[in-house]
């Protein structure tokens, strides 16, 4: 054995105890993401069942030449991308903006009442989420479309109209999500040194120029690195409220890549024609990750690796 071998067996009999605290995770791993990415070479075959993955025959890229031809291609990247889009542009600010107020509140048992408030939204199902917004924008019963009657407007029919949907998805996932998704800022908030304030309070600073000054630098690599993230899933729109909220009359602008990747493998029974969709998509996601981090490592120092 050589002395670098002997140092590993070493290092791993000192912290054994962490490693097999490691374990599960990294069965989880290999037991849900690597060994399923041995089905994926059916996105290349004419996958039958009875034949099963070895054996079905191989055609090569004609899947996801099929894909780039047909009709909805260019619908579906529209829709996804500018879905994924409209809900960065509004959903990723807010977050922020609510874990720098709240670090400037001073009362601990009011900033705990309005973190849980802001936190709840999180836990409810989107099937409710969904329910209630199909509750409260009813064109005959729902609460909106009254308050629009008595001030002399129409009923409008919300889920039922194309140009609302985006409009609707990305502020219920706002009211949803912004809470939980301010933890992060607020625990790199709490890292921040108090003495910088103090010293800024001795000059006469306001709690807007503190913030500006302060809070914000010294969570800016914080800010990066969850921007990467979400630019490295941009093609990932989340499949079940996207679903929920879909009906014939709103197709046109509520149909991406996660719902007809459903709808052409699990009811269509296409599941080699499903696969090529999926890897597209998240080959797509791979390399705007490794883009967007090779950008970001070079115009701010701060990286996923």
């Amino acid at each position: 054995m050589t002395g670098s071998a002997r140092a590993l067996v070493r290092k791993l009999k000192l912290q054994r105890q962490l490693y097999l605290l490691l374990l599960p995770a990294i069965a989880y791993f290999v037991v849900f993401q690597y060994i399923p990415m041995y089905g994926v070479q059916i996105a290349f075959k004419d996958f039958h069942a009875p034949l099963g993955i070895a054996g079905s025959p191989w055609v090569g890229f004609e899947h996801f030449e099929r894909f780039f031809r047909s009709y909805p291609f260019w619908t579906l990247i529209r829709n996804t991308i500018g879905l994924s889009l409209y809900g960065m542009a509004v959903g990723f600010p807010v977050p922020i903006a609510l874990a720098l107020l709240l670090n400037q509140l001073n009362g601990r048992a009011f900033k705990r009442f309005v973190q849980t408030v802001m936190y709840a939204p999180h836990f409810v199902s989107t099937v409710v989420i969904v329910g209630m917004l199909t509750l409260f924008l009813s064109p005959r019963s729902g609460m909106i479309n009254q308050w629009i009657v008595r001030l002399g407007g129409d009923p409008v029919f919300f889920l039922g109209s194309p140009e609302w949907f985006k409009t609707l998805h990305v502020l219920s996932g706002v009211w949803q999500g912004a809470g939980w998704g301010a933890i992060v800022y607020l625990a790199a908030l709490a890292g921040v040194d108090r003495g910088l304030h103090e010293a800024a309070v001795m000059d006469g600073a306001s709690k807007l120029q503190r913030i500006r000054h302060i809070d914000l630098p010294s969570i800016m690599p914080t800010i990066v690195i969850v921007l990467l993230l979400q630019l490295g899933g941009i093609m990932s729109v989340g499949f079940e409220k996207t679903y929920l909220m879909q009906n014939s009359l709103n197709l046109d602008s509520s149909e991406v890549i996660s719902t007809y990747v459903y709808k052409t493998g699990l009811l269509g029974m296409q599941y080699s024609f499903s696969a090529a969709v999926g890897l597209f998509d998240s080959a797509v996601n791979f390399v705007l990750l490794v883009t967007v981090n090779r950008l970001a490592r070079k115009l701010t120092d701060t990286s996923l690796w």
